[in-house]
């Protein structure tokens, strides 16, 4: 091999040969690549790197769920997050969904919400909570709970809690009772704040809406629990249905089969005509554009609240959570 005026080549060889400053050229356009391609990997959403939540409280988990709905009234305050604050939300929520706490802590604190890992003293299952860090309008947008302890296959809704009494203590024994859950909880009463701004199942502008889409988006099915009054319907003890879809998957039927064989009165939205079917929820209409799978439940209130009919239909709702964790 021999050297001369900075060209490097085998004597004979016909190849192009590289110069230094070619070679410094080719360098650059290397590094430019690699540049280029790691902005693009970060613009794309949440990396694999996975974090933990900074904070971390050993809690009643249950005690502490229905102590934050207790305080819910129907003439309590409510302001829904404003649109960069819902953007922030769901992409705090994409990165904690993701594995990535750190950067979740983030982009949450500057609206006022934390990540918090907790360790339930009865169980001894940990969930990573997103709350308000404090008392001003971000503690009434509501919070999510993920179990941290296995992979998330499945996700409870409680969209109006304390108005349809008893759903969130239906949501909170369904997220202990099954793994790879996650409880999406909206922070305040049906009809608190002004213009129905707080019945965040038809309403896109809270938080609830927000977190809700970022599980839809990752494929992550889900059932919306509602409560209706006897006045309602007496013809039925539960109304199940899709939401805006006209069909449904085979474990949502065996829903209504378990429901059924337990002696509940079922009417099922995709074979009859139904009172209150969810038809204009907002989450079950994203959640059709988005193919993901979303159920609608609507209880009489002997079937959420204490007694033979409100343990039936909880097992039953179990069975379709197993169904899905399994899937």
């Amino acid at each position: 091999m021999s050297l001369h005026h900075g060209h490097m080549r085998h004597p004979g060889d016909p190849r192009l040969t590289i110069t230094r400053p070619s070679r410094f050229v080719y360098v650059l356009g290397v590094i430019g690549a690699f540049l280029a391609l790691t902005a693009c990997q970060a613009a794309s959403g949440p990396t694999t790197k996975d974090s933990e939540p900074t904070a971390r409280e050993l809690v009643d988990l249950r005690g502490r769920i229905l102590s934050y709905t207790a305080d819910m009234t129907s003439d309590g305050p409510y302001s829904p997050p404003d649109d960069e604050q819902r953007g922030r939300l769901a992409r705090g929520v994409e990165y904690l969904l993701a594995g990535d706490a750190s950067e979740a802590e983030r982009l949450l604190a500057p609206i006022g919400l934390g990540v918090t890992r907790l360790t339930d003293t009865q169980s001894g299952r940990r969930y990573d909570e997103v709350a308000a860090t404090g008392s001003g309008e971000s503690s009434r947008w509501g919070r999510l709970y993920v179990n941290a302890d296995s992979r998330l296959r499945w996700n409870v809704q409680v969209p109006h809690p304390m108005s349809d009494r008893n759903t969130e203590a239906l949501g909170v024994r369904l997220l202990e009772g099954t793994p790879g859950g996650a409880l999406v909880l909206a922070g305040a009463h049906r009809k608190a704040g002004r213009a129905n701004t707080a019945d965040v199942a038809h309403r896109e502008d809270s938080a609830f809406h927000s977190i809700v889409l970022e599980l839809h988006k990752r494929g992550v099915p889900g059932v919306q629990l509602h409560g209706f009054a006897e006045s309602s319907t007496d013809r039925y003890d539960a109304v199940l249905s899709t939401g805006a879809a006209q069909s449904a998957p085979g474990e949502v039927s065996a829903l209504a089969d378990r429901m059924e064989s337990d002696g509940l009165r079922v009417c099922r939205g995709w074979s009859a005509r139904c009172p209150l079917e969810g038809a204009t929820n907002v989450q079950g209409r994203a959640a059709q554009r988005l193919h993901a799978t979303f159920v609608h439940l609507e209880l009489a209130p002997d079937a959420r609240g204490d007694g033979r009919d409100a343990d039936d239909a909880a097992k039953a709702v179990a069975g379709l959570l197993a169904d899905w964790a399994d899937g």
